[in-house]
C-alpha cells in the first residue's frame, strides 16, 4: 500500500456540522499529516467524493471525513481498486465505522489511525451490481427515509423520524416478497422490510442483525414479515434494543447470493444513501472485497450489550 493518503471532506455531513469546523479539520489534518503526503479534497455536490476517490493515487488511502453518505460514495470509488478507505467519522450515522469498530474515536485519534493503522480486508456488498459497505435496506425504513426528504425543515432528529415515519404508516400497503436464494424461495409472502447487511447496524446503530460479521463472507439477512400498523409501532422499541431476534414474524438467513423480487417497486436505501425504488434486487458478496483502515486486528463492537467479534484478516 502507497504512502499518499487523501483525506475527502464532506462539508454537509453531520446536518452540516462538518462544514462549521471546516477550518479546525483542515488545520488538525495539516497538522497530523506533516511528515506524510496527503491531499484535502472538499465535496462540492452529490457524487463528488465518488470522483475524488477514483483519481486518487493507485495503492492509496481514501479517508472519508463525514457519515455514511461520504463513506458509500468513496467505497463506490475505490470499489475493485488496490486502495483502502479510511473513516474519520463526524456524520450523523457512522454505522460503517461502527462496523469496523472506528465510530468511538475522536478527532485526532481517528486521523491518526487514518494515516498509519494497518491495512486490513472487509466483504464488500454488491446490489445490482452497485457496491455497498455495511447495510442494504429495502422497504419501510427506506420508504421512512425517502418521505423525510419532504419533512419541514424546522424538525431534526428523532421529531423528524417519527414525523415521517408516522407519514408512512398512514399510508402502509404491505408488497409481496420472495426472497430467494439459489433458486429456492427462502420467504414468501407481505414483508415490511428486507435487511441484507455486512455489518451488524444501519440508521445510526439500530442493530438490525446483532450477529452479523463482516468478514464471514456472507450477507446477513432479516425480514420482517406482516406487521400491522400497531405491530410496527410495538415492534420499534425492541428493534432499537436488539431486542427483537425471537419475534415470530421475523427471519433470518445467510448467504452468499439472494435475489430479492417484490410484486411492485420498493424503495431502498444502501449504506443510508437512498436507490431508485425496483421490484427486484440482486444481492452478492465479495469475500474480503474492499480493503479498510482499522485500528487492529481484532475488534469488539458493543451492540445494545450483545458482543459480536469482529476478526479483521
Amino acid at each position: 500500500m502507497g504512502s499518499h493518503t487523501t483525506f475527502v471532506i464532506n462539508p454537509a455531513a453531520g446536518r452540516g456540522r462538518v462544514g462549521q469546523m471546516l477550518g479546525r479539520l483542515e488545520a488538525a489534518i495539516r497538522q497530523y499529516a506533516r511528515s506524510f503526503d496527503i491531499a484535502i479534497a472538499v465535496t462540492e455536490f452529490p457524487g463528488h467524493a465518488i470522483q475524488i476517490a477514483q483519481d486518487a493515487p493507485a495503492s492509496s488511502r481514501v479517508v472519508a471525513v463525514g457519515g455514511d453518505g461520504t463513506v458509500h460514495e468513496v467505497l463506490r470509488g475505490i470499489a475493485g481498486s488496490d486502495k483502502a478507505i479510511g473513516v474519520v467519522p463526524i456524520g450523523s450515522g457512522n454505522d460503517f465505522a461502527r462496523m469496523v469498530g472506528l465510530h468511538k474515536l475522536p478527532l485526532e485519534a481517528a486521523l491518526r489511525t487514518a494515516l498509519q493503522a494497518t491495512i486490513h480486508r472487509v466483504d464488500l456488498g454488491l446490489v445490482n451490481n452497485r457496491p455497498y459497505g455495511a447495510s442494504l435496506g429495502i422497504g419501510f425504513d427506506a420508504a421512512v427515509a425517502r418521505k423525510a426528504l419532504s419533512a419541514p425543515t424546522f424538525l431534526r432528529g428523532m421529531p423528524r423520524y417519527l414525523y415521517s415515519m408516522f407519514g408512512v404508516l398512514k399510508e402502509l400497503e404491505l408488497p409481496t416478497l420472495e426472497l430467494i436464494q439459489n433458486n429456492q424461495i427462502l420467504y414468501q409472502g407481505p414483508s415490511l422490510l428486507v435487511a441484507l447487511m455486512n455489518g451488524s447496524t444501519y440508521g445510526g446503530g439500530i442493530p438490525i442483525v446483532p450477529d452479523a460479521v463482516p468478514t464471514d463472507g456472507l450477507i446477513s439477512v432479516a425480514v420482517a414479515g406482516a406487521f400491522s400498523r400497531l405491530g410496527v409501532v410495538g415492534i420499534l422499541p425492541r428493534l432499537i434494543m436488539g431486542k427483537h431476534v425471537h419475534h415470530p414474524r421475523l427471519r433470518f438467513f445467510r448467504g452468499t447470493e439472494f435475489v430479492v423480487r417484490f410484486d411492485r417497486p420498493v424503495p431502498a436505501h444502501s449504506d443510508g444513501e437512498l436507490l431508485e425504488p425496483s421490484q427486484e434486487y440482486r444481492v452478492r458478496v465479495i469475500p474480503g472485497g474492499l480493503q479498510v483502515v482499522a485500528c487492529s486486528t481484532r475488534s469488539k463492537i458493543d451492540v445494545t450489550g450483545n458482543r459480536a467479534h469482529l476478526h479483521l484478516a
